[in-house]
């Protein structure tokens, strides 16, 4: 397991925030909703820590719901669950830029979790993410290059990197 300190970005405001979840999680429902991801979840719920999580099923092409974009802004950590297939989601990226952005703005922590990949592939977009990459480069190079980025700054944060289970 990797360090478990975590970064996090100033707040650019004095006053204290009020925050309607303590949890946002961002993983890939089709690598880890039924296994890891839910029992993370079921973790967090039990120990009272209110979590969001998107338990709909995204459709091909859907665009991400006001909704989720909401939930995020309103959660103190973003726990980012990087797996095999993550890259392969623009949903799952695009939730990642936004998570991104409210560090910067908005003081969240992001808690990364690489389950069953290596940290570096992730940095490096190397593997699993490679090949992600030649499919959405082709689709939008533009969203591709933000997406790049969001990778690269939240998987040099230190957090856990879990190989079995």
């Amino acid at each position: 397991m990797a360090s478990s300190s975590i970064q996090r970005a100033s707040s650019s405001s004095t006053s204290i925030r009020q925050w309607k979840y303590d949890v946002f999680l961002n993983f890939r429902g089709e690598d880890t909703r039924e296994n890891f991801t839910d029992h993370l979840y079921t973790a967090l719920i039990e120990r009272g820590i209110h979590t969001f999580r998107d338990d709909e099923e995204i459709e091909r092409g859907s665009k991400i719901t006001p909704k989720l974009l909401k939930a995020i802004e309103e959660s103190r950590f973003c726990m980012v669950v990087f797996s095999k297939s993550y890259a392969h989601s623009r949903w799952c990226l695009e939730e990642l830029v936004k998570i991104i952005e409210c560090v910067k703005e908005n003081g969240q922590t992001i808690i990364p979790i690489f389950y069953h990949v290596d940290p570096s592939d992730v940095r490096r977009q190397k593997g699993s993410f490679e090949e992600a990459f030649v499919n959405l480069e082709r689709q939008n190079e533009k969203k591709a290059k933000k997406w790049r980025a969001a990778l690269r700054k939240a998987s040099k944060i230190s957090g856990w990197h879990i190989k079995n289970g």
